[in-house]
This record gives C-alpha cells, structure tokens and sequence, in this order.
C-alpha cells in the first residue's frame, strides 16, 4: 500500500519490517517507532521511561491528521524520542491492547474514546495519562501534542508514587468493573421488555438511533427482526425496514459503486465518514437478506447484490479472502474520490443531468462543503411525474446515468486500501456471502464464501490454532475470541447453505477450542483472549456489544447451531451458561447486548429442525431448499442428505433419514418431536406455520 499520509524522508523506523499497512503509513516517521513487543517494554524498563502508544488503523481520518501533523514533524519527533519509548500498534490486528487501553482512557478522563488513541504507560503496560487526537497547536480547547510530551514527562519524573498508586487502581477497576455482571434467565417476556426499552430511542423521522453521529447498529436492527419473528408484530419489522431504507437512499450508502460507510455524522445518512469497513458490508448484507425475507421486498435483495458486487470487486482477493477496509481519504481530502460538482455531472451526462440530479440532490452549490454526495432526495415517482416519464423509464435512465458516472469516477485517484486479511470480518463475510447464496442464489457469494473459508483454513492456522491477521504471505498473531467464534458461525451457514459436511467439521472443531481456551468457567462467559494468550495487564472478557456485535454473543450462536446439527451437549452447555451470566445485564442494558438478546430465541425455543433427504439431480431438492431460506425463519436449521449416505459429523437431526419411494422428503422437528415424512411442499409450508 502507498503512504498518502505522511511524507518520505530519509528516515526509516522499525515499522519498516511490519505487514500491517497502518504500521507501514509510519515506517518513515522520525519518531523512533518501534510495534508492540518485549524489545519495546525491556527498553523502557531498562532506562525508566514511560511508553507512548499510539493506536488507529489504515482507514483512520483523524490518524492521518495527527500523523501529517505531529507524527512526520521533526521537533515533536524529538520530543517523543527523547522522554519516551514509542510503540504504534494497529487496532485492527491486536484488538485486545485497543480494548484495555480504551477502557482505561474512559477511566482516566471520564469520557469516551476513539481513533486515534493516545496513552502514556509505565514500563509494565500501566495507563497513567492518556487523550485520542491531540492538535499541533493549541486549537479545538485542547492542547497542543508537543505541550502534552512535555507535561507528561515532567509528570512521570515527579510523582512516580502516585503514577504507580493510580496504575495500580485502573488495574483493580478492571476486574471490579467485570465482576458486576447480573445472572438472569432470557425468555420471551423478559427479550419483549428489553426490545420494548430499546424502541424510544429510535429515530422515527430518519431511522436508526438517536441522533448525529449515526452508525448502523445491525445487531439492534437484528434483534427487531427476530423480535418481528416471535411476535408477529408489524411494528416491530417497520422499525427495521423504515431504517434501512433511509440508510441505502442516505449518502452513507455508495449510489454508484455500492457498500456502505463506516457511519453517518448527520442525523440524516446524508454525510458520510467516507471510510467503508469490510465488517460494516458483512454485517449489513446479513441485515438486509434477513429483512428481505421478512418483508419479501425485493429493495433490499437489490442493495444486497449491489454490495456483493462491491465486495468481490474493491475487496475480495482472488482464490479467498476479503481485505479489511477502504480509506476516507484520496489525495489528501476525505470524501474527495465519492463527491461531485454539479457542473461536472451536467457536462457528463448532458440532458440527462436534470432528472438524475433532481433525484439524487445535486445542486450547484453543493451539499457538503460546496461538493455534492449522491443521496436520494425525491420519490422516484415524483421524479418520473415531473420529467414525463414512466418508473421504469426513469429507472432505466439513472441506471444508465450511474454506469456512465460509475466509469469516470473509476479513472480518480481511489482511496488507500488495507489489504490484510482478518479471520473474523472475514467470517462475518463468509456468512454474508453464504446466506446470499442460500437466499437469493447468487453463485458468486457462494464461490467467495467457499474460496474464503478453504483461505482462511489452510493459511490462517498454525499448530491446529486460528491466527488473526494475513498479509504479504504471512500470517500472524494469535486469533481473540471474535476469530473463533465469527469463523465458526461463517462455517455453519456455508454448511446450511452449500451441504458440504466438511464446514460443520471444521465449525465443530473451532467450538470445541472456544469452550477449551475461551471459556471463563461453568458459571457462563467468555474471555476475549485465549488462555494461552500473551500475558497483558488484564485479560479482558467479551461481554457487550461495540462496533461489532460481542464475540461472546456471537460464540453462543455458533455453539447453539452447531450442537443443533451435533447434539454436542458440552457445547450448548457453555451457550446456556453464558446466557444464564449475562442475562440479567442484558436486561438491564438492552442497548448493549441487543445481539447477546437476539440469540436467546434459539436457546429458549430451540431451533426448528428441516432435514432433507433426496437425489442431488432432483431440482425440487433446490427449489425445496430455497424456498427453505427465503422464509423468516430465524431458528431453523436446515440440512440436506443424499438418499443414502454417511451423515458423518450429524446428530439425531439426520439419523434415521431416507427418501420415501426415492421421493424427495422433509423430516421437522421441534422441542424433540418430529412430524411424519413429508413429500410435498404444501404440506411442508404448512407444518413450517404452525
């Protein structure tokens, strides 16, 4: 990857020798640099001096900045290597360090965190003082970064008893903070209050939560939809829908080359952050088939091929793998490569400019910053009225428009891209791109999906163990609970999805290690961290939802769907368990642990058991399948038999299976009791409602 960021001289830092391509946009700081490691930590231990941590990532605006500013300044530069032992760590390959040291920051200041992230440590890893952006100058009220190097320095010089007194409180607080975690059962009533609490804080006018800054919250949208599932209440699925709509005509979405970004900093969707995370297009592709199925408008199945086409196009490497993010920035502006002046679109698309920026709020003054960002901002009917024109003309039209306007933006200078791979996101889209496949039959989504999973299986593990992060042939670092536990669901929905036994095997095998290196104990939970796991100053849990759903919401799916299939007592024990743990916090803290809440169904109800058993030639077979996924059924699990055959790693679900007179048939099962053989689609449909 180019560095865009920070200017090339003669220096060249320890990042040199780094992978990962934020690391890399450093490599030529004259910051003395070193990554995360013993050789930094035994040099600050042998000349007492404080450690100065820096963490962002590649796609990071604001990282940049301070990067530009203060980072490639030659006097801050001195400053830094002066007083302090400098490491800079990407949050996207040790989310653990990000995980504590933001805790701590919230600590210290009392207010949130964010990117990037600047802490200043004692020699064992303890946080004594700590901020995210820091300005080169005094500006915004804050202080400017040199005079922050040079207060903090005179600080760890004199008060070295209060330092460790303080260091010694945060490392306390951690466990404490923990500790306080209230064990409740999640049935259906107790899920209905917390969804109900949640549902005021929804934006009724524009979708989504709350105000600016606005981010997906797809495990809130997720939890609404199953709470549509149990209850069959309509508002519950147009709070989603309302959402999503607003999302995918908003400028957050990509009109032209599809995907979402990272968030909205309007109450709108109209101003993007302009970065596009793979875990954001994973995530949302899975929110979006699901409230296809629910609602069977075809909207949403088409902003879900829009964002594959995205995925297998900007982020996807041939033979498997999906890369991590795209950059906010192109030649030094964020937003520059995504925004257009009107008369730029006037002299391209001619007589068709009126309609299409009439539709999409082009105006010649611009929407943002005197530039304009696609957004749809009249009803297409009310477009197609005031042209002369037939939906399907007009339609037709800003089709047209969008490819014409696609191919010219294509030629501009595109945003930096981090081509390393992450075995969890990229769970995320093997899950993504497996139910695409199940829902809509796009072959596409299947081949990545399959392709990605074989990568992922044969690159990204050493020693029988997952790793996080893949880059330039290498891979490295130990895999966190999200790795475990994102890969294993990915696995199970490829399996559902394609009936290849060989991904539940796989899923089966990445259970087992999360309950043998994750788990906390009998009481439920897990730690974000495997047992094994480099020693640090607290071994965080994985409790409540972030920017991603909890990996420990995430494991309790994965081993409640495996231990369906394979009747793995010890797996849905520990499922069980960390529901019983978290249950009360959940309750209380619905916002929180919406994707925790949305699993519940499935350990409550059980899962809704279709097995098919029939010819692979048969086309019904598909059809049946098919059809299978294209209902909101948010429990089943489905598996598909030839008539006859090893069911291998399968549980009751498939024993005793066969086709009836070589009929294609359907065996159901709930809470334990299975219906009679089934040979006709009606009948299954039927017994599928009841």
């Amino acid at each position: 990857m180019s560095d865009p960021h920070t200017s090339h001289s003669t220096h060249t830092n320890r990042l040199a020798h780094e992978t990962s391509p934020y690391l890399l946009q450093h490599r030529h700081n004259p910051v003395d640099w070193y990554p995360w490691g013993e050789e930094a930590l035994r040099r600050a231990r042998d000349e007492d001096k404080p450690i100065l941590v820096s963490i962002g990532y590649s796609a990071c605006h604001w990282c940049h900045v301070m990067a530009h500013e203060s980072f490639a300044d030659e006097a801050t530069a001195a400053l830094m290597n002066e007083h302090f032992v400098n490491v800079k760590v990407d949050r996207e390959e040790r989310p653990d360090l990000d995980q504590i040291y933001q805790t701590a920051l919230q600590m210290i200041s009392r207010r949130g965190g964010g990117w990037p992230l600047t802490m200043f440590l004692t020699a064992d890893g303890r946080p004594f003082f700590g901020g995210t952006y820091f300005p080169s100058q005094d500006r915004y009220g804050m202080p400017s970064f040199r005079r922050v190097l040079q207060s903090v320095a005179q600080y760890y010089r004199e008060n070295q008893e209060e330092i460790a007194a303080n260091g010694a409180r945060i490392v306390a607080a951690f466990g404490q903070m923990e500790g306080h975690t209230t064990t409740g059962t999640l049935n259906q009533a107790v899920v209905t209050r917390a969804v109900d609490a949640i549902v005021p804080h929804v934006d009724r006018l524009h979708g989504g939560l709350g105000s600016a800054p606005k981010f997906p919250q797809t495990g809130v949208f997720t939890l609404f939809l199953r709470q549509y599932a149990a209850t069959v209440e309509r508002r519950y699925l147009d709070l989603v829908t309302d959402t999503l709509r607003h999302m995918a005509h908003g400028g957050i979405y990509d009109h032209l080359g599809g995907g979402f970004a990272r968030y909205s900093t309007d109450e709108r969707w109209l101003v993007p952050h302009f970065e596009k995370m793979l875990y954001d297009n994973a995530l949302l592709v899975q929110l979006y088939l699901e409230a296809y199925q629910a609602s069977g408008d075809r909207f949403f199945a088409e902003v879900v091929a829009d964002c594959l086409r995205y995925l297998e196009r900007e982020m996807y490497q041939s033979g498997g793998g999906f890369y991590a993010t795209q950059d906010a920035d192109s030649e030094g502006e964020e937003g520059r490569f995504y925004v257009w002046q009107q008369a730029e679109i006037a002299t391209l698309l001619g007589e068709d400019a009126a309609p299409f920026c009439a539709y999409y709020g082009v105006r010649p003054g611009g929407n943002w910053e005197g530039k304009n960002i696609l957004h749809v901002a009249e009803p297409l009917d009310e477009v197609a009225r005031h042209y002369g024109q037939t939906i399907e003309s007009l339609a037709a039209l800003l089709a047209a428009c969008r490819e014409r306007l696609f191919a010219v933006r294509a030629r501009r200078v595109p945003p930096g891209k981090d081509t390393k791979v992450i075995t969890a996101w990229n769970g995320m889209a093997i899950s993504a791109c497996a139910r695409a496949y199940a829902i809509l039959g796009h072959e596409a989504a299947r081949r990545m999906g399959s392709e990605s999973a074989e990568f992922l299986w044969t690159t990204l593990r050493r020693d029988g163990r997952l790793l996080r992060t893949y880059k330039d042939g290498q891979a490295k670092l130990d895999a966190y609970l999200d790795d475990y536990a994102y890969l294993a669901l990915g696995l199970v929905d490829l399996f559902e999805a394609t009936g290849r036994t060989v991904h539940l095997q796989r899923a089966v095998e990445l259970g087992s290690q999360i309950v043998d290196h994750f788990a906390i104990g009998p009481e439920g939970g897990f730690y974000f961290t495997a047992d094994d796991h480099e020693s640090l100053i607290h071994r965080a849990q994985s409790t409540h939802d972030q920017s991603i759903p909890a990996g420990s919401a995430v494991a309790v799916e994965a081993l409640l769907r495996i231990a369906t299939f394979t009747d793995d007592a010890r797996l849905r024990d520990a499922a069980e368990a960390t529901l019983r743990r978290l249950g009360g916090a959940a309750a209380e803290n619905p916002l929180a642990y919406a994707s925790l809440l949305a699993v519940a169904g499935l350990a409550c109800d059980g899962a809704v058991e279709v097995c098919l058993v029939g010819n692979p030639d048969d086309p019904a077979r598909d059809d049946w399948r098919r059809r299978l996924f294209q209902r909101h059924l948010p429990r089943k699990a489905v598996c598909v038999l030839p008539p006859e055959g090893d069911a291998g790693v399968l549980g009751a679900i498939a024993q005793g299976r066969e086709a009836l007179d070589g009929h294609l048939t359907a065996y159901v099962c709930r809470h334990a009791t299975c219906t009679p053989p089934i040979t006709d689609w009606p009948t299954l449909e039927r017994t599928l409602t009841e």
